[in-house]
């Protein structure tokens, strides 16, 4: 986030090393996707239409002849993707970067950002773990409950600023938003994008087993809180403790001007300015709740938040007294800042295009399937969930997973007594907890973009954390086996 001075740009914007990173790592996934469809052999699964729903016929799957796949189209599969099955979510979710883009600009140029920062440290400044907990909290709910997942991005440069200005760092930003959010996702209550389609699928009744999965999420809760808490501690007892406290340096220099007592006094226009956009926020939270119960609404939601947000920010800065002039200088900014993350998006979207059209998604749901006879119950929840995490890596939309893999999934699983619920939360597990890991997520890239933090030092610093979350998983899991979960 950047200060409201003219030689310096407003708003949100893509870190140019973070960016060039980005794009070396997604090249070289792009050359491994491609160089796959050259080693495995192309198959498919015939699909069939279950109540309007496309979905896998588990038993007709058969090798087929290689697709006609040149190298030079690899090059091209990040145009590809805008005209292919995903195109209009890709465009979509484009579009919505742009916008909350913008919006920062502008509350960031007329200083609402910086005030309403400065009000949370005042009011909280001598509690600051309790209101840690609270944030990280906040998040997870939004995951859980909601399905919340790329709409939290735009409050990503928010945390940083109130992260620096509690003296912790950039990590801990990260780790109380979009990492929150994420563990909240994967241990889904009534998630409708990962559980309220799987179960629908499953034919299980609509969030059924929540009472299990409240126990899987007050866990994962819990291992949160702790390894931030204690990870904060650490850094603000040693801030070179931080494995960014180099970068961050720059970055903390836009905030040693940063006076609490003084940004927070109450400014009339300011205050009305804030009402006017924590109002949008409002707006855009009961679109979310209300997106699984009303169908016109989730299948606009993102754009939706998208606007509402771009109306809160520029109408919150003409209430701030922010000039017109100004305000379009920050749309401006706003704009051209958060661009760069638009190749990002294409690139990573295009490992599972070039995948798709090389013929070998099926093929590999084929081979992983067929380890499923004469295993225990256990180990074949167990390989769910490492398909699913596979899967990940190149089909990223919780709910495009669901209709490829549970359709296989479920008889197989059925076979060897695996309930259709533990199947269920396998498939969840693996689908989730992986979303900050990859670097195929285009959110994770975007997040890390808007920041100091470089993917391989996020996932050398979030790696401990994943491997508690995997020790954990295996145990939920095996105790959903041991009670046979379900109601089937």
């Amino acid at each position: 986030m950047g200060e409201t001075t003219q030689s310096q740009q407003a708003g949100a914007h893509i870190n140019l090393k973070s960016f060039i990173q980005s794009v070396v790592i997604l090249l070289v996934l792009m050359l491994v996707a491609g160089t796959l469809t050259y080693i495995i052999p192309a198959g498919e699964y015939a699909r069939v239409n279950v109540d309007g729903r496309e979905v896998v016929d588990p038993a007709t799957f058969r090798y087929i002849e290689r697709p006609d796949y040149p190298l030079w189209r690899w090059a091209t599969a990040p145009i590809e993707v805008l005209w292919g099955t995903e195109g209009i979510t890709i465009i979509v979710i484009i579009l919505f970067l742009l916008m909350v883009g913008a919006a920062f600009a502008v509350l960031d140029k007329s200083g609402i950002l910086k005030y309403a920062v400065a009000r949370i440290v005042q009011r909280f400044g001598e509690q600051k773990y309790r209101l840690l907990l609270i944030i990280s909290f906040f998040f997870m709910v939004l995951g859980a409950f909601f399905g919340v997942f790329e709409e939290i991005v735009p409050m990503i440069p928010v945390m940083i600023a109130l992260s620096y200005s509690l003296g912790w760092d950039s990590l801990v930003g990260l780790g109380m938003s979009v990492l929150a959010t994420n563990m909240g996702f994967s241990a889904a209550l009534t998630n409708p994008f990962s559980i309220g389609v799987a179960q629908e699928l499953a034919g299980l009744p609509l969030f059924s087993g929540a009472g299990f999965r409240l126990i899987i999420f007050i866990t994962m809760y819990a291992l949160l809180a702790f390894y931030l808490t204690r990870y904060a501690k650490t850094v603000e007892r040693d801030p070179r403790a931080s494995p960014v406290f180099e970068e961050d340096r720059l970055k903390r220099l836009e905030y040693e001007s940063f006076e609490v007592d003084v940004l927070a006094t109450g400014k009339p226009h300011v205050n009305r300015a804030l009402g006017w956009f924590l109002a949008c926020l409002l707006l855009i939270l009961l679109a979310l709740i209300g997106g699984p119960f009303v169908p016109a609404i989730s299948q606009f939601a993102l754009p939706l938040a998208g606007l509402l947000f771009l109306t809160g920010g520029i109408g919150a800065g003409l209430l701030a007294g922010t000039a017109g002039s100004t305000v379009r200088q920050a749309l401006k900014e706003g704009v051209t800042g958060i661009a760069p993350g638009i190749p990002l998006i294409l690139m990573a979207a295009s490992v599972k295009h070039i995948v798709a059209q090389g013929g070998i998604i099926d093929t590999l749901l084929y081979i992983a399937s067929s380890t499923f006879s004469g295993i225990t119950p256990f180990l074949a929840a167990v390989i769910i969930y490492g398909l699913a995490l596979l899967i990940e890596f190149f089909i990223s939309s919780a709910s495009a997973k669901a209709f490829l893999l549970i359709p296989i999934l479920l008889p197989l699983a059925e076979l060897v007594g695996v309930t259709r619920q533990v199947t269920v939360l396998a498939y969840c597990f693996g689908d989730g907890f992986s979303n900050l890991a990859y670097p195929t997520s285009a959110v994770l890239l975007i997040s890390l973009g808007l920041t100091v933090v470089s993917y391989p030092k996020w996932l050398k610093w979030t790696l401990k954390l994943w491997g508690w979350v995997i020790l954990a998983s295996l145990v939920f899991l095996g105790v959903a086996v041991a009670i046979n979960f379900g109601p089937f």
